[in-house]
């Protein structure tokens, strides 16, 4: 196993990897509506925010040689489960068919007064 770190995305606030590989597997941390700057989006709309979390989801994947359509699983927590239509049509522009399995949670709060965080496993 080994630890990710792309320049390209944000770096992490906390003790733990923007992602790690093992064997096959890529497992990207929870992304934030965050740029690689730090410019945090968290007064943008829920459809910016979830731009920005895929954003950073495919400069993690870049850096391994992968892309999003090499995503099998995403996990979506929202702030507010009525945002999911807002996320679910960013989210079908940015995946293709078929898209990846995903499970989506409502949250009392995401770090940063964040509205949407994101992880996702892909697959080599």
């Amino acid at each position: 196993m080994y630890s990710l770190s792309s320049p390209n995305a944000p770096q992490p606030s906390g003790p733990f990897s923007q992602g790690s590989s093992a064997a096959r597997y890529v497992f990207i941390s929870g992304q934030l509506p965050i740029t690689a700057e730090g410019q945090k989006l968290t007064e943008a709309s829920i459809g910016s925010q979830t731009v920005q979390v895929i954003k950073n989801i495919e400069a993690i994947l870049a850096d391994v040689d992968l892309t999003i359509s090499d995503v099998c699983k995403t996990t979506v927590y929202l702030a507010d489960l009525s945002d999911l239509a807002a996320v679910d049509e960013v989210y079908s522009e940015r995946f293709e068919k078929p898209y990846p399995a995903r499970s989506v949670l409502e949250v009392s709060r995401l770090p940063h007064g964040a509205r949407i965080q994101m992880e996702a496993v892909a697959c080599r």
